[in-house]
């Protein structure tokens, strides 16, 4: 039998019998250079740990989970030794000299309901997160923006991660003056009855859906901050920390269907504005008042001094 293999076999069984505190030693001594969390279309999670290379064993937590498919090799792909630690809860590997690749799949981790997946993770080290198809995500209620990157760095995570695929958009064209401004409203949701009034500088439209994430990108030289959002006439939060510089992100969660109201400052131009023809009258007056008034005081003046002489 393998001398090494012999040695690793003592090894694991004294970590077994050593208090939990004292095994901790080894996962101090080990050092993971990435974690990877994959996660694709189907809401299928793929996780990848990438350890160095040590010259004696090391151990590693493992995320919290359903684990299957776990495989543990070096970067030739070749097998490295290792042994569980309780219930999947991490695992001791072997001494190599290359470093050493876990992988697995979590199952049941990620769940959809109400078109929204949903996973609550937790591991207290960094940890990164690729996505399919999607620019916006939720952590902890709160909307990160991906834009065109895949994914996220997740730093000491512990989050609640919140996603939605192919979610319905909805486009409404506003009009002031002759400009004109593209509305978009994401949403689950349905939408009726869009409408927007210049005079209050309001959005508004009617929800039906419970606590269904709403997003509404406004262009921001159209109706700019300050901000406010409305339920039914009650004030709601929302979220607004997404701004590319043109458009503007403005995230909320109703709990119930109702009325929104969005609000803010009114953009326009007003050089661009034609005075009315009926508005022109009453300044052309002033002006030829100002001028008859000036006239009559200089013959008046002129009258008084020629009488005088």
């Amino acid at each position: 039998m393998n001398c090494q293999f012999i040695v690793f076999s003592i090894i694991v069984s004294l970590l077994i019998i050593i208090p939990a505190a004292y095994a901790q030693v080894f996962e101090e001594q080990s050092k993971q250079r990435s974690i990877e969390v994959l996660i694709n279309s189907l809401g299928e999670v793929h996780v990848k740990h990438v350890v160095d290379g040590l010259g004696f064993p090391n151990q590693i937590d493992l995320i919290e989970g359903k684990i299957v498919n776990l495989t543990v090799k070096d970067q030739e792909g070749n097998k490295i030794q290792h042994s569980m630690i309780g219930n999947n809860d991490g695992l001791i590997i072997f001494p190599s000299k290359e470093d050493v690749i876990v992988e697995y799949d979590l199952l049941d981790e990620l769940t959809l309901k109400d078109n929204i997946w949903t996973m609550d993770f937790i591991y207290l080290k960094s940890t990164s997160f690729l996505f399919p198809d999607v620019d916006l995500i939720f952590v902890n209620e709160k909307p990160v923006y991906l834009g065109e990157k895949k994914g996220i760095m997740c730093h000491g995570c512990q989050m609640l991660l919140e996603y939605s695929l192919n979610e319905p958009k909805l486009y409404e064209n506003v009009k002031i003056q002759d400009n004109e401004y593209l509305i978009e409203i994401r949403t689950w949701a349905k939408i009726n009855q869009f409408n927007f009034d210049p005079g209050l500088g309001e959005i508004s439209f009617e929800l039906k859906g419970e606590n269904a994430f709403v997003t509404t990108i406004i262009p921001i030289d159209f109706l700019s901050e300050p901000y406010q959002v409305f339920l039914d006439g009650e004030k709601i939060l929302f979220h607004n920390y997404i701004n590319n510089g043109t458009h503007v992100w403005l995230n909320m969660r109703p709990q119930n269907s109702g009325d929104i109201s969005i609000t803010g400052t009114v953009i326009t131009d007003f050089g661009e504005i034609e005075i009315p023809a009926e508005d022109k009258f009453p300044v052309e007056y002033v002006i030829v008042s100002i001028i008859i008034g000036i006239v009559v005081i200089g013959v008046f003046f002129f009258k008084r001094k020629k009488v005088r002489v």
